[in-house]
Order: C-alpha cells, then sequence, then structure tokens
C-alpha cells in the first residue's frame, strides 16, 4: 500500500514517479481495451465501498451530510467513469484534418505520467474524475490527496494499491511538505485543484522541470437575478445551491446581485427556503461541518469585520439555535450590501455566508463583474434575450449556469476549468481526455 512519505519525500515520489515511466516505456501504449479494464476497476472500488467513503468523510469533517457524499463522492463519480469508458474508444480514433495535398490526422497520443493533486472539499469527485481523464488518455497516475481529510486520503490510498499496481496507480499521502515535493516532480503533466495562492506555487514548481499545468482555482463566483426571473424559484435555488457541503465548493455562488427593488424580498424567500430546507442545523447530519478550526475562524472573522462596519446580518436559523463552535456548524448568513474593502468581497468565501448586492442596472453589474479577477463561474436567471447575451460576451468566467447554479461543473460533456485569476486548462469528459493527452499531428505527404 501507497501510505504517507514522512522522510525524504521528494527521492521516495521520485522512485515510484521513474517505476511508472518505466513501466509504460516498456509496455507500450494500452489499447482501448486495457484502458476500459483499468476504468472498471475504478467503477468497481467505488461501488464495494460506497458506505466505508461515505463514513471517512463524515469522520474528516466532524459533520458532513450523508446524502451529499453519496451523490458526489460516489454516485457522480461513478457516472463520470462510466461515460468515459463507454465513449473512450471513440476518442481515441485519429481525427482527420484537411490540407493541400496528401492526407493528415491528429493522433491522440499517452504523455506519460500524470500527477494529480486534489483538494479537501469534494475530495472523491476531484480523485475520480482526473484519474478517469488521465487512465482514458492512457497514462500512468500518481495522486496526492489533501492532508485536510486523512482518514478519506488513507481510505483511497489503500482502496487504490488493492485495485491496482503501483506502477499502475500511486496514491501518495502526507502534509505540506509532501505535496510540495510531489508538485516539484517531471510528470509529464500535472492537475492541481485549491486555492490560487497555493496555485502560484505549484505553477513556479512545475516551471523548474516544464511540466505543463491545469490548475483550478475557484474565485468569486457572481450571481444576477434579473427583474425577468421567476424570482421565488431563483431564490430557493441560490439559497439550496450556497448550503450544500456549507458553501464549501468552488463553484458555489460567491454573492448575489439582486435589484434594488426585490432586496426585502430574498431575504424573506431565503428564509423560508432554509426553514422547509434545513429546519434545525446543529443536530441535523444533512447540514455539514466546516472542515477544521482554522477556516471556521476565517470564516467568524469575516461576519465579525462585517458586523464591526455596520453590516446588516440576517442569519438564516429557523430553530433560532445556539451552534457550540466544537460543532464547527455556521447558520447561514446573508449579508446586505457589504462594503467592498472588506475580506468577505476579497476572498473566496467557501463557507454558508452569502453577499447580496442590490443593482439598478445590469450595466453597474457587468462593470462590477469586469473590475475584479476573472471567476470561475457566473450564473444568471433571467428570460431576457437581450440580458443573457450581455452577460455572456461582456463578461469572462470559466462556466455559465443559466437559471440554476453549480450544474454546468457536473456535466462530463463540458470542459471544467478557470480562466485567468480562477485557473487555466480544463478537464472533464473528452476534454480530460484531450488535456492529459499529446495531440500530435501526422502528415502523409501526396
Amino acid at each position: 500500500m501507497t501510505s504517507a512519505i514522512d522522510s525524504s519525500p521528494h527521492a521516495a515520489i521520485r522512485a515510484i514517479l521513474d517505476k511508472q515511466r518505466a513501466a509504460s516505456r516498456a509496455a507500450g501504449a494500452w489499447s482501448a481495451e486495457q484502458r476500459i479494464e483499468l476504468l472498471d476497476r475504478a467503477i468497481d472500488l467505488l461501488v464495494r465501498n460506497e458506505q466505508a467513503i461515505i463514513d471517512a468523510l463524515t469522520a474528516d469533517f466532524g459533520q458532513r451530510s450523508p446524502m451529499f457524499s453519496r451523490f458526489s463522492e460516489v454516485l457522480g463519480p461513478l457516472a463520470t467513469l462510466k461515460q468515459t469508458r463507454d465513449e473512450l474508444a471513440e476518442w481515441m480514433q485519429p481525427q482527420p484534418r484537411k490540407v493541400p495535398r496528401g492526407e493528415a490526422w491528429v493522433q491522440y497520443q499517452a504523455l506519460g505520467v500524470v500527477g494529480i493533486v486534489t483538494a479537501w472539499n469534494v475530495p472523491g469527485n476531484m480523485f475520480f474524475n482526473g484519474l478517469a481523464g488521465a487512465l482514458a488518455a492512457g497514462n500512468r497516475v500518481m495522486l496526492k490527496p489533501s492532508e485536510y481529510t486523512p482518514q478519506t486520503s488513507e481510505l483511497f490510498a489503500r482502496l487504490i494499491a488493492e485495485a491496482y499496481a503501483q506502477d499502475e496507480v500511486a496514491v501518495i499521502t502526507g502534509g505540506a511538505e509532501v505535496g510540495q515535493a510531489f508538485c516539484s516532480q517531471p510528470f509529464d503533466h500535472l492537475l492541481f485543484t485549491g486555492a490560487s495562492s497555493i496555485g502560484k506555487h505549484v505553477l513556479r514548481a512545475a516551471a523548474e522541470n516544464l511540466v505543463p499545468v491545469t490548475l483550478e482555482l475557484g474565485g468569486k463566483s457572481p450571481t444576477v437575478i434579473s427583474r425577468s426571473a421567476d424570482f421565488k424559484k431563483a431564490v430557493a435555488k441560490i439559497v439550496v445551491g450556497k448550503v450544500l457541503n456549507a458553501g464549501q465548493l468552488c463553484v458555489a455562488p460567491d454573492y448575489v446581485f439582486v435589484p434594488e427593488e426585490s432586496l426585502d424580498a430574498f431575504v424573506a424567500v431565503a428564509k423560508a427556503t432554509i426553514a422547509g430546507f434545513l429546519p434545525k442545523l446543529a443536530d441535523n447530519p444533512e447540514y455539514t461541518a466546516i472542515i477544521n478550526a482554522r477556516h471556521y475562524q476565517r470564516l467568524q472573522g469575516y461576519l465579525d469585520e462585517a458586523r464591526a462596519a455596520g453590516v446588516e446580518l440576517v442569519e438564516l436559523n429557523p430553530a433560532a439555535e445556539v451552534l457550540d463552535a466544537a460543532l464547527r456548524k455556521i447558520a447561514p448568513t446573508l449579508l446586505l450590501n457589504p462594503g467592498d474593502e472588506l475580506r468577505i468581497m476579497q476572498d473566496e468565501i467557501f463557507g454558508p455566508l452569502l453577499p447580496i448586492k442590490p443593482y439598478q442596472s445590469l450595466d453597474e453589474v457587468v462593470a462590477y463583474i469586469n473590475a475584479r479577477p476573472r471567476p470561475l463561474a457566473l450564473y444568471y436567471f433571467g428570460q431576457d434575450a437581450g440580458e443573457e447575451a450581455l452577460l455572456l460576451n461582456a463578461t469572462c468566467s470559466g462556466g455559465v449556469t443559466l437559471n440554476e447554479v453549480m450544474q454546468h461543473a457536473a456535466m462530463e460533456s463540458l470542459p471544467f476549468g478557470g480562466v485567468g485569476a480562477s485557473g487555466m486548462g480544463a478537464y472533464h469528459g473528452i476534454d480530460g481526455f484531450r488535456t492529459f493527452s499529446h495531440a500530435k499531428a501526422v502528415l502523409r505527404a501526396g
């Protein structure tokens, strides 16, 4: 079993990388049938260990919605793996290209060894989605899951070691030093999911070996409610989306633009929505805790700063419970028109706090979004084709969902990734296959 690497992490990780690279060269390219068999092993692993994965996540978070864990960490990856398995033979086919003379095509070739670093918030989803794309492209894979979810990471390490030889797929566990050593290896491609601050270090380390990198970094994803929207449905979808995993999702709505005359109505609908969806918080197993004390204190700091600045806070706490800090649960909270100088309007929130920004015209919304780093996602609720076109054409974000939140990220037929400060490159589905492949140009002269 690949276990934690505490001493000489760089050398130990490099030894596994060299072993995988040697195996890749000795065996040659994996056929479609071999890749399908490798994917089937991951599918079987998830099917047989669903409850163990849910239990490990609950232990790591202190309390985590079992329903959310099942859908995000088991059923979602299963769908990805199965779709990848069913479509990869078609993806592998050479793509003909037109040339003035002769015959030409693009041939997709495995890169070799792919390194994948995953974050803590939806660890199974990122782990198996990355693995699916890398294996489909014919690569050996090394994965470094987060130390913030140690029980889940150790479970994945054990299960992968049971299903794969180390020269096929290996899991490296450990803390920040191990992560640094991992990212400094000469992989053929590196996929990193995490904070922008860490992404800069990852990119710097990869540059030493000219390793191509895909970065999924998150950011502040804006949501816009149009005057043409079905208002109650829009608010309900936004609020429910925000409290999934207690807001600890990279594509969670980060702040919401609401027509200025509808601010009070937003608060009323949000209260009713939470009362129906989460009537209790403290002892409700479906309301997830904040991952650790550091992030809990960070979120409390946002609230303290906003409160001191005179921002009106609306706590969505239907049973008016006093939440013990030991539970690391924070009631969903609306912040009404917080100033842009506050940290909650500067940082990615990653928690159940939702700033509400009143607006008069869509032009001011577009200007506000464009004056800030490009977000990972943008959401628009409305039926105005002109407004929709304006937001799609005048703003730039990693992806967009219209009249819903976050769902574009769950579609395997769509590329998932950021732009600018929210990341570079994309994966999922055929886009993941191509990210982890070399597109080789071939010309047969005529």
